[in-house]
């Protein structure tokens, strides 16, 4: 009979081996990350200092009206000169001025409409009328009347009493 050599592995090389293999691979992943990394920064374009940001920037208004103003020589009529910087007042309404302390308080803004609907029902429950807006993809929630702000303030404090958390938004 012939004899041949046995090589016998043990269950502590078997897990060895195994723990080396996988910190290789893990090993190779992160420097595969790294070097991904390095790439796309070498890609992307360098960064704008302050200085050519500002160079980007469009000319101030009131050098792009100096256009419209007529000093050059080759202009045949001349335009009145626009002072671009003086605001120029507007006009005002007799509501304007009533509107400008009204505030209001807003009880929650949210997207689910379940949720405005509870809000507004345990409003009512506490004896307080409101209003539902839709704004941007957000239901919010606020009181119907508005008042100056301290009367919004003492409702806001009744409405804390009766578990709300209201806060003060200027009346649109």
């Amino acid at each position: 009979m012939i004899q041949r050599d046995q090589i016998s592995i043990g269950s502590q090389s078997i897990l060895w081996v195994a723990g080396v293999g996988v910190g290789l691979v893990t090993l190779a992943f992160v420097l595969g990350v790294q070097v991904g990394k390095q790439g796309a920064a070498l890609r992307r374009p360098a960064q704008k200092g302050v200085e050519e940001e500002l160079k980007d920037l469009p000319e101030p208004l009131v050098d792009q009206l100096k256009i419209f103003e007529g000093d050059g020589p080759d202009k045949l009529v001349a335009t009145p000169r626009v002072d671009a910087t003086a605001p120029r007042p507007e006009p005002r309404t007799e509501a304007a001025p009533a509107r400008e302390g009204a505030w209001t308080l807003q009880l929650v803004s949210t997207s689910d409409a379940a949720e405005a609907k509870r809000v507004a029902d345990k409003a009512k429950a506490a004896g307080f009328t409101t209003t539902t807006l839709k704004d941007k993809g957000q239901l919010k929630v606020r009181l119907a009347k508005s008042a100056d702000r301290a009367a919004i303030d003492k409702t806001a404090e009744k409405l804390k009493k009766a578990g709300f958390k209201p806060f003060a938004v200027k009346a649109e």
